[in-house]
C-alpha cells in the first residue's frame, strides 16, 4: 500500500492517517505552491509554522480531525490547502472536568 503522503510537500506533517488537516512544519507564504497527495495547490494566505491547513476539501460543519480526534468543525466550505484557524474553524472542545474554586491545597 502506498503512503498518502508520498506525493505531499515535506513541509507538511500528517499526525494521524485519519486526520483531514495537515500541520505546517515551516512558514508557508501566500502564493507558495505546495503538493497535497498529488494535487498542486497555491496558498491564498500565509500559513505560519504549526498552523493547520485542510488536507482535502471540507463542507460547512464538517468535523476537523487532528491526532485522529475531533478538534472542531469548519464554519463554511474550505478548499484543499486552505488555512484552518479561528476565521473558519470553531472549537468543539467541552471541558471534561470542573475546577472547584473553594478547594484549597495544603502544602506540608
Amino acid at each position: 500500500m502506498t503512503s498518502p503522503l508520498l506525493s505531499t510537500d515535506p513541509r507538511l506533517i500528517l499526525l494521524s492517517p485519519a486526520d483531514n488537516c495537515l500541520i505546517a512544519a515551516a512558514r508557508l507564504d501566500a502564493g507558495t505552491q505546495i503538493e497535497i497527495e498529488g494535487e498542486i495547490v497555491t496558498l491564498a494566505r500565509t500559513i505560519d509554522l504549526g498552523h493547520k491547513l485542510a488536507r482535502r476539501q471540507l463542507a460547512k460543519d464538517d468535523k476537523v480531525l487532528r491526532y485522529g480526534a475531533v478538534i472542531g468543525h469548519v464554519t463554511g466550505a474550505v478548499a484543499r490547502g486552505e488555512h484552518l484557524h479561528t476565521h473558519n474553524l470553531e472549537s468543539d472542545y467541552l471541558p471534561t472536568y470542573t475546577h472547584d474554586a473553594g478547594h484549597e491545597f495544603i502544602h506540608h
